[in-house]
């Protein structure tokens, strides 16, 4: 699976913790987008897709949330709640974030501006190109 967590390096002192994210070094990629998620209710379900090409690094700088990952060999469950503790996402991972604390901030950083041509949004057909399965045009077969 293309997921890895990344240990954040902190500075700090009496003063409070201060962590740096730089591109090519403990983000292994280009930024190219930076959003942030909050005020997301514990029930919500967010995600619940795939990527074809971005690669993503969330970091839950505040709170907690939990993901279900999947790339096409089985789920695996992670949860993020140091903000120390980066999850690299490549893409063809299919995630779905829950479980937000009522605190939560999410912060992903990805490594292309957003295109909704990249997205895969139906498991089912996550699962059929992650697989390699051919869509045969024109028929219900796949």
């Amino acid at each position: 699976m293309h997921i890895e967590p990344i240990p954040l390096q902190t500075h700090g002192d009496s003063r409070g913790m201060l962590v740096s994210l730089e591109q090519e070094r403990n983000v292994p990629f280009p930024i190219r987008r930076v959003y942030y998620l909050f005020a997301t209710s514990r029930d919500v379900h967010r995600g619940m897709h795939a990527h074809r090409r971005l690669n993503q690094l969330a970091v839950a700088v505040r709170g907690s949330v939990t993901f279900l990952l999947d790339d096409g060999s089985g789920p695996t469950e992670v949860t993020l709640d140091d903000p120390a503790q980066g999850l690299l996402l490549g893409s063809m991972v299919w995630r779905d974030l829950y479980a937000f604390s009522d605190d939560c901030v999410l912060m992903v950083l990805a490594d292309q501006l957003y295109d909704p041509a990249d997205y895969i949004t139906d498991y089912d057909e996550f699962l059929r190109e992650v697989r390699g399965v051919p869509r045969v045009e024109g028929t219900l077969a796949w």
